[in-house]
């Protein structure tokens, strides 16, 4: 087979690479998965409709978040288990991230800790996704090594009060990690990472604890957090405008759309669908991201134009490495950048601080 020339074509040889249940792990999502479909179908749905003869020259895909500059606004989403795709698992994803001049928000869940990640990737930009727990105490620790290894924002996912039913994985029996993979920011104590960058933790000490997904977890702590870290806070899982406008009113630095890439509620409506509502709710105040389904540069320009500061890419990160490790990572980035270049070109776009809500037809 060639060489992949797609993300899709990325996932094709991701599949025949990983193991069936680890496969449908990271593919699968919710209930029918109808949710998963949506995502992706949404921005078949919708048209750009160019603009001609506007001299803009090649166009400028860098930008800012919350004080990074990134060369494309796409990042790393945050997914969990990465050492089931490739042994070098975290180190290898937030290496090629840094390559490509984005950021990496690595997961609560990864089997790599924050502190090797950082080690690894020197110079990366890493953001810390966290579930608040409900021993804020525990919460804090965790905060603590994310602060520690140098994450310059939390990226709070607060769309997951439970579970999602996973279907696929009741049917493989797929419910732990295998033997000597563990999720190792989660270790309770102090010993999460020696900061050499093997990934080891502390040569496996301490016990690791379980997330903890409470339906009582309110704004209240969402306060408690920002008065915990310095840190900016963007709020991940906002899908209703209503809780878009009350995240501004909680002093979060970033509101970031997302229906969890439909692996918690089933027929939550596609991402995409859902953006321009939330942009309207926070009227400027905040950065919007969105995530989920984005397979094109062309999907990435719709988002832009439809008001995202960014977007970030989940499971075609996941295909990347399970591929091609790290150079997987890095072909799918940058296959993306040279997609959202090229749309740009094609759209008479000189900077992706110039797409606008006019260039995007719905069909």
């Amino acid at each position: 087979m060639h060489a992949p020339v797609t993300v899709r074509e990325f996932e094709t040889v991701a599949r025949d690479r990983l193991h069936p249940a680890h496969y449908d792990y990271f593919a699968g999502g919710a209930g029918d998965e109808i949710t998963v479909r949506a995502n992706e179908a949404a921005f078949a749905r919708l048209a750009l409709l160019p603009r001609v003869l506007r001299g803009a020259g090649r166009p400028r895909t860098e930008t800012t978040l919350l004080g990074s500059r990134v060369a494309t606004p796409v990042l790393v989403a945050p997914t969990a288990f990465h050492r089931l795709a490739d042994p070098e698992g975290e180190k290898a994803t937030a290496r090629a991230a840094a390559a490509a001049g984005t950021i990496m928000i690595v997961s609560m869940a990864a089997t790599v800790a924050v502190g090797d990640v950082a080690a690894a990737a020197p110079g990366a930009t890493l953001w810390f996704q966290l579930y608040i727990q409900p021993d804020m105490a525990f919460t804090e620790a965790i905060v603590r090594r994310a602060e520690a290894a140098g994450c310059t924002a939390l990226v709070v996912t607060v769309d997951s009060p439970a579970r999602g039913r996973h279907d696929r994985d009741v049917r493989n029996g797929f419910d732990d990690l295998p033997e000597g993979m563990r999720c190792e920011n989660l270790r309770d104590d102090d010993r999460v990472s020696d900061g050499d960058g093997d990934g080891d933790g502390d040569g496996g000490a301490g016990p690791v604890r379980s997330i903890v997904m409470s339906p009582e977890i309110s704004w209240e702590h969402v306060d408690l957090l920002r008065r915990m870290t310095s840190l900016p806070i963007v709020l991940k899982g906002v899908t209703h405008p209503a809780d878009a406008r009350l995240a501004v009113e909680h002093g979060v630095s970033a509101v970031y759309v997302s229906n969890h890439g439909g692996r918690q509620l089933d027929t939550v409506p596609a991402a995409v669908e859902l953006l321009p509502e939330i942009v309207a709710a926070v009227g400027g105040a905040v950065p919007v991201l969105v995530d989920g389904g984005i397979r094109r540069g062309t999907d990435v320009v719709k988002a832009l134009a439809l008001g995202a500061s960014a977007v970030a890419v989940g499971r075609p990160v996941i295909w990347g490495l399970a591929a091609d490790g790290e150079r997987g990572v890095s072909r799918v980035l940058g296959l993306l950048r040279d997609e959202v270049e090229h749309a740009l070109t094609l759209c008479g776009v000189a900077s992706v601080h110039d797409l606008e809500p006019g260039l995007v037809r719905r069909c």
